[in-house]
């Protein structure tokens, strides 16, 4: 045994053409260190609102939305910024929404959504493809906020505590359907039910 770990340790030693595999490993693995921190700097920087508004597109239409909904100011102060409701919070979730705004951002650079025409022209579009991502995974950003256990139905209106306590225990229905324009205006709805 203390044969193989010394042999390993000389491979380790043993200097290749010009460095040594030791020096080699170590240097990759801190090199792997760097680009992991920056790219979940660069990822969670792209999670600012700073960066969401940064387009006129957003600042001017969903973002101005938004500052008049209880999501926005109320009196306990806790405020859901765009990454909060847009972007899933475990990390692989997170990597493939990322994947799928860089198709947001394409049309920003090529001018589909660059006026508030085009933006309203698009955004029944848009909110469908928003409203079926969240079906697909229970509105799972409503309920990184919003968990049902611990739902005081004493305090909702007898219609949000009987939707609740059915649909929403059951499985029958998630967040998104029946909460659909919670924090932006609707587009023209004909023809959803």
């Amino acid at each position: 045994m203390f044969r193989l770990i010394r042999r390993y340790f000389t491979v380790l030693g043993r200097p290749s053409r010009y460095i040594s595999l030791g020096v080699l490993t170590v240097a990759g693995f801190v090199a792997g260190v760097l680009f992991w921190g920056g790219f979940n700097t660069a990822l969670e920087l792209t999670n600012t609102e700073k960066f969401c508004i940064g387009c006129h597109e957003m600042r001017t239409n969903v973002y101005a939305e938004l500052q008049g909904t209880i999501h926005f100011t109320n009196r306990s102060g806790v405020r859901a910024k765009c990454s909060d409701c847009h972007v899933p919070h475990n990390w692989t979730d997170k990597i493939a929404r990322k994947m799928q705004a860089s198709k947001e951002v394409w049309g920003k650079v090529f001018g589909t959504i660059d006026t508030p025409e085009k933006f309203a022209a698009m955004r029944r579009q848009l909110a469908e493809n928003e409203w079926k991502r969240m079906k697909a995974n229970d509105s799972l950003e409503c309920r990184n906020c919003h968990e049902f256990d611990y739902m005081d139905f004493t305090r909702q209106s007898k219609r949000a505590a009987d939707a609740h306590s059915t649909y929403l225990a059951n499985g029958e229905k998630t967040c998104i359907d029946c909460h659909k324009g919670i924090a932006h205006r609707l587009p023209d709805m004909k023809g959803v039910h």
